[in-house]
């Protein structure tokens, strides 16, 4: 029996540009006896289903943007008689549709660390449950990744988790309801040891996978100052705390490494927070701005955020403190107009962030938004080949309508066709050269602008994500385009680096801000 462990693809592409952290996990959660599981990433290659043999255990790790392609491989995978097991965002949503259509044996709803070997052992004794309740582990029990297992040659950029949840609530988000709002945050030490990891293997470039890097705002502690609740404010500020004493650390490793991360806008008025950001070479952070009007930032539950000038400061901030933002954008908001796409642009290219991604609206399980829409158009809801627009992810992505959540002034082509122009404009040849002004060298400012490249040609007018590339020729290029990066982004292995000394520290400093302070 072996264990084989798949991240389902729509495209090969031969390289890619980060690591699916999650597989490597899994691969750390699989009960030593029986052996290294063998994993399969189909953004590299496709998956061989031919070479299961009956009794194999195959585990299956999807979301929405990949769940087809990943039912299609289950029921290739189950009539060669192996057992599969789907875990993921999704089938933790709706785990019976992974049995029912994607030929699952079980499914591993929420965080699979602990429960995964619990199913393949029962997998080899043939007594499966169809569900196993995984929950959300706690941070101590969050599995290092097996890095031993991946070939090195094959990614640009590693990944290491720091934190699950986000406190936050928007409404085309399931984070918060997936994985929590209440920040489940590692303890240093593993942390540091697995970036150290990675850099004995030549990785310079590493991404913090977290769903929020700034878990505690400055608002946070005040209120629960102003509130006398003790409790909440010390375990708010250890939690701050540890995330200083992380990238303390962090600015003693070698000063090659570079570091990107995702936070909330919020970040940028904590001066003290994006100091200690660059100290530990964290370089870049994806924000998620989503729009650019307050009409726009109330539509998705986001009025934390700010709009219009007041937004292009705040982006700035970043800049000022060293730290390069990868700008989100969402079109299709209810009160989107025609007009909302150049000014969008516009001051995408004003507010000196470095990169961007433009996606449209789409419902996603698990969202508000999803509810909302589900909720509003049961009666009305369109079908394709017999396939409400409600299950649009199990809808081939070439029948799969255009615009999903109808919009009161704009059509899906035309809200299509205005997110792509954006794409083109920000991405052109001349403002990427103009951006990668950021970098020194010639060689360094040449990598940007063919980064930049492959992020147009690659997931234009869909999104940074592994899954949601184009079919087209864009395909192509973006494999050349992720070797080039691969052989760009990597460093010189370092098999004799150490841990830091300070690793093993179990006090840490006391972090508050003078804001805090004076608005208490």
């Amino acid at each position: 029996m072996r264990i084989h462990i798949v991240n389902p693809s729509h495209f090969s592409f031969g390289t890619a540009f980060i690591t699916p952290r999650w597989m490597f996990v899994l691969a750390a959660a699989t009960p030593a006896k029986w052996g290294d599981p063998i994993l399969s990433d189909e953004s590299l290659e496709p998956f061989d289903t031919d070479r299961l043999e009956k009794g194999d255990v195959v585990g299956i790790g999807i979301h929405t943007g990949n769940a087809l392609v990943g039912y299609e491989l289950g029921q290739r995978a189950r009539k060669r008689g192996a057992w599969v097991i789907f875990g993921g965002s999704h089938p933790t949503l709706f785990p019976e549709e992974a049995i029912e259509r994607g030929g699952a044996h079980a499914v591993v709803k929420g965080d699979g660390d602990i429960a995964w070997g619990q199913a393949i052992e029962d997998c080899v004794n043939g007594s499966t449950k169809e569900i196993y309740e995984g929950g959300r582990v706690d941070a101590g029990k969050f599995r290092k990744a097996r890095w031993d297992l991946m070939d090195r040659k094959k990614y640009a950029w590693a990944s290491v988790q720091t934190v699950r949840g986000c406190p936050k609530h928007c409404s085309f988000c399931s984070v918060w309801r997936t994985d929590g709002q209440e920040p489940r945050q590692r303890k240093v030490n593993p942390v540091i040891e697995e970036i150290v990891e990675l850099r004995r293997m030549g990785f310079r470039f590493i991404a913090l996978a977290d769903d929020n890097f700034y878990p505690v705002t400055l608002e946070d502690l005040r209120m629960a100052y102003r509130r006398e609740d003790k409790t909440r404010y010390n375990e708010l500020k250890a939690l701050r705390d540890e995330r200083f004493e992380l990238m303390e650390l962090m600015a003693e490793l070698p000063s090659d490494l570079n570091f990107f991360t995702q936070i909330t806008m919020e970040s940028a008025e904590d001066p003290e927070f994006l100091n200690a950001m660059r100290k530990a070479r964290i370089r870049g952070a994806l924000v998620g701005v989503e729009a650019v009007t307050p009409e726009g930032l109330k539509d998705v539950y986001k009025d934390f955020n700010l709009a219009g000038e007041e937004l292009v400061e705040r982006l700035q901030e970043f800049r000022k403190h060293g730290v390069y933002i990868l700008g989100s954008f969402i079109f299709g908001l209810p009160s989107d107009r025609p007009s909302t796409f150049e000014a969008t642009a516009e001051l995408a290219k004003r507010s000196d962030i470095t990169f961007a991604q433009f996606v449209t609206l789409t419902p996603f399980p698990g969202t508000l938004d999803f509810e909302q829409w589900e909720k509003e158009q049961q009666d009305s809801m369109i079908s394709v080949d017999g396939i409400p627009a409600s299950r649009h992810w199990l809808i081939p992505q070439a029948k799969r309508p255009k615009l999903l959540t109808p919009h009161p002034v704009m059509s899906g082509e035309e809200i299509r066709q205005g997110t792509q122009n954006v794409w083109n404009s920000f991405y052109g040849l001349r403002a990427s050269w103009k951006r990668s002004s950021i970098l020194k060298s010639f060689r360094n400012r040449v990598a940007f602008v063919i980064a930049s490249k492959v992020m147009l040609q690659a997931f234009g007018n869909t999104g940074l994500s592994t899954d949601s590339a184009r079919a087209s020729r864009a395909t192509q290029l973006g494999g050349i385009g992720f070797s080039l990066l691969q052989k760009m982004f990597s460093a010189t292995p370092m098999p004799d680096l150490k841990v830091p000394k300070g690793a093993d520290l179990i006090d840490s400093p006391s972090h508050e801000s003078q804001s805090l302070t004076t608005a208490s």
